[in-house]
């Protein structure tokens, strides 16, 4: 037992690094709201709309190739296929010039959204936090180091094989460099955020027993079962 803590802390939550023994240790995880204009028509919104921001805890996080359980209180667990930003260095009002050189790497994550409390929430005028910030609700892949930045290549998600989401990442109405720019505009980025950048079209509803698979050119593909 600690002799800091009345109990030991909980063990930092963390991803694995492509070609390292090393891992990333995660801090925060935020994410775009509608951030592909399809998207955004999908769920009601207009096609440029400012960009706006909600959270997962960082204990969200659950590695590709794992099987979860089906989530409580829902009866509409949505997908939602995403690139994922990883930060190596903080700071507060990045200039978008300057974005790109705090990103350490890349993943592909899934944005697992229970959309029947999501909607409920909207209705109600409350938040989306247990909409979106539930146990294993972030998956995501191993982070590739960043030796170029991705500006487009294939976005898809499969469900049992069956293709829903398939863009572009330059489809996104934000570039990574203005997602950074605009979260740091209201919060100081620290080393081991995650930004999940949004999601395109296509996002449905999947059920217990069936297989997620997904991928971002160039970055890598995830897998997911849910029991």
């Amino acid at each position: 037992m600690s002799d800091a803590y009345v109990f030991d802390p909980a063990v930092r939550p963390s991803v694995a690094v492509a070609g390292e023994a090393r891992r990333f240790p995660v801090r925060r995880i935020w994410c775009v709201g509608r951030n592909y204009a399809a998207h955004a028509r999908e769920m009601g919104g207009d096609d440029r709309e400012p960009p706006f921001f909600f959270s997962k805890p960082g204990d969200a996080v659950v590695p590709s190739g794992a099987t979860i359980p089906y989530p409580r209180q829902t009866a509409d667990l949505h997908h939602e296929i995403e690139l994922v930003c990883a930060i190596r260095l903080g700071g507060a009002d990045i200039p978008v010039e300057r974005a790109l050189e705090h990103v350490f790497g890349y993943a592909v994550g899934i944005d697992l959204t229970r959309r029947d409390l999501q909607a409920e929430a909207k209705k109600a005028g409350r938040p989306w936090d247990l909409a979106k910030g539930f146990d294993n609700s972030a998956p995501i892949t191993e982070i590739v180091p960043a030796k170029a930045h991705p500006a487009r290549g294939r976005i898809w998600l499969a469900v049992d094989g069956q293709v829903r989401q398939d863009a572009d990442v330059s489809d996104m109405t934000w570039s990574v460099a203005e997602v950074i720019a605009h979260l740091s505009a209201s919060v100081r980025l620290e080393p081991g955020d995650l930004i999940f950048t949004g999601t395109p079209e296509g996002v449905g509803a999947v059920a217990a027993g069936q297989t997620l698979t997904g991928g971002v050119e160039g970055v890598g593909e995830i897998n997911l079962i849910l029991a």
